[in-house]
């Protein structure tokens, strides 16, 4: 199915406030990336289809665009600026062509590498982040990136120079987003683990088809660390209808009027879609390994894993719930 991006939407993107990525996770093989897209690079003549779906996912392009990205080889694309957002997180922009974008299909990510620390066989440490800009945005591919002082490639990262090239390989394919496929859908997210989640609404709720409804609980330690709520609360205002944000932090001023603690069996029930619309609800769930683990169950590597914690008692099954 085609998804139609509005170009005021992918410019804003490129332009918006702080932004961030999901939270560093273990370095993963890649031998299996030349089956998602073949050749050096996508192509987009007005669409382009990414084959890693297995159907086969078009996306229309605001115009002749082509992609940089490789799956099977990293590339090295230039900083083109560095935006401080906090206190340890900062936008990353890295410079495309004229002409290209990143095309990534929805929802992917790509690995970032680093030739500064090596791992126990050796090798360059590479981790998987997700990009926030449009996936049609010409001419930049940016990411908002949070400096964990035990996280070698982000420490990389933080370390580097307007001028300076970072190397990426991709896109990994994750959830084949359809359009319409499904009728509710509820976001769970957690700090840094926002931007698979803030892909794919970004993505669907542009798209001038779209019916499905979706609710976003974001939790964070604080109110300071919500990160992209200029984004989301701009959303809620445009599509009313269709979307729906509610922050929950664990330790809320005198001043907070939202939920406070952990994301629990109570938000959720009275949040999001219940797992009696079978087929028609889907949870995608991405945020620190222990909430994650708390709410759905551990992920063992890039397996799903078994279905548990609290979705489970509510009643989901492991169909209906989608880990990041």
């Amino acid at each position: 199915m085609s998804f139609i991006r509005a170009a005021t939407l992918a410019r804003s993107v490129a332009t918006s406030s702080c932004r961030r990525y999901s939270t560093e996770a273990g370095a993963k093989k890649s031998s299996n990336l030349g089956l998602y897209l073949g050749g050096a690079g996508l192509v987009g003549l007005g669409t382009y289809v990414y084959m890693g779906f297995g159907k086969g996912e078009a996306v229309t392009a605001k115009k002749d665009l082509k992609s940089p990205l490789d799956p099977s080889k990293f590339i090295d694309l230039k900083l083109k600026r560095v935006e401080p957002c906090n206190h340890n997180t900062s936008k990353f922009v890295l410079e495309l062509g004229k002409g290209e974008a990143s095309l990534l299909p929805v929802a992917s990510c790509v690995y970032i590498e680093t030739p500064d620390f090596k791992d126990d066989k050796g090798q360059p440490m590479y981790r998987p982040y997700t990009p926030i800009s449009a996936s049609d945005l010409e001419g930049e591919l940016i990411f908002v990136i949070k400096k964990y002082e035990t996280g070698n490639v982000s420490r990389h990262i933080h370390s580097l120079k307007v001028g300076d090239s970072l190397r990426i390989k991709g896109p990994l394919a994750k959830w084949p987003w359809k359009m319409n496929e499904l009728e509710e859908v509820g976001l769970i997210g957690g700090g840094s683990g926002i931007a698979p989640l803030y892909q794919i609404l970004q993505h669907a709720l542009a798209d001038k088809t779209n019916k499905t409804k979706f609710k976003l609980l974001y939790a964070n330690v604080t109110e300071q660390d919500i990160i992209l709520r200029e984004e989301f609360d701009a959303m809620k205002k445009k599509y009313p209808d269709t979307f729906d944000v509610v922050y929950v932090v664990d330790k809320g001023d005198a001043n907070w009027k939202g939920p406070t603690g952990f994301i629990g069996a109570d938000l959720i029930k009275q949040h999001i879609a219940p797992p009696s619309l079978g087929e028609k609800v889907k949870v995608f769930i991405c945020g620190p390994p222990g909430q994650v683990a708390s709410i759905a169950g551990k992920k063992k590597g890039r397996d799903q894993g078994e279905l548990n914690g609290v979705l489970k008692e509510l009643g989901y099954t492991g169909d209906q719930v989608y880990k990041f």
